[in-house]
């Protein structure tokens, strides 16, 4: 059975490669799919995301990498896949995830969604979490591929971000 594991990998975290190695583990064949959505103002360009994938999945031999943009499911189609694997951290994933495999059902029933919940010690990642990080300074060593932070460090330290310094408010007088 083919599973196709979605997601924008903005950058790829260690939750992401949990998800991936687990769900080699399941399925004949799990297929990355990066997502390229023009709504989005990605860190990183589809083809650096897919390199950032494949250079820590290449012990892999039932993984392939590919990209799209189309609705998820119009893809699995395409690509014969039974499945949507998911990966849920907390309460809202769930709610989220849910709502998305309730869409995804009506308009293409064959494909079910199954989700994996995260390892305990990636229950709190995200990559957008991992950013935000990285942008102030902080370490995400212990967060993405060594490779991956490497480069989010180099990133950042060519486009530090803004810090505002406070204006101070002029003293007001009391009114009578």
């Amino acid at each position: 059975m083919i599973a196709v594991y979605p997601g924008s990998f903005d950058p790829i975290t260690l939750g992401h490669l949990d998800i991936i190695e687990r769900g080699c583990q399941l399925f004949e064949r799990v297929i990355v799919a990066v997502a390229r959505n023009p709504n989005k103002a990605p860190l990183f360009t589809v083809h650096q995301r897919v390199e950032h994938i494949r250079s820590c999945t290449q012990h892999l031999v039932n993984l392939e990498l590919d990209t799209f943009d189309t609705l998820t499911v119009t893809y699995a189609r395409k690509r014969n896949a039974l499945v949507l694997l998911r990966g849920l951290r907390v309460l809202s994933d769930f709610e989220y995830e849910l709502q998305m495999a309730h869409t995804n059902q009506s308009l293409s029933p064959q494909v079910e969604t199954v989700f994996l919940a995260t390892s305990n010690e990636y229950s709190f990642l995200s990559s957008s979490l991992v950013k935000e990080i990285a942008k102030f300074g902080g370490s995400v060593a212990h967060l993405v591929p060594k490779n991956i932070a490497i480069e989010l460090e180099q990133c950042f330290s060519k486009n530090p971000p803004l810090v505002s310094t406070p204006t101070p408010m002029a003293p007001t007088m009391p009114m009578d």
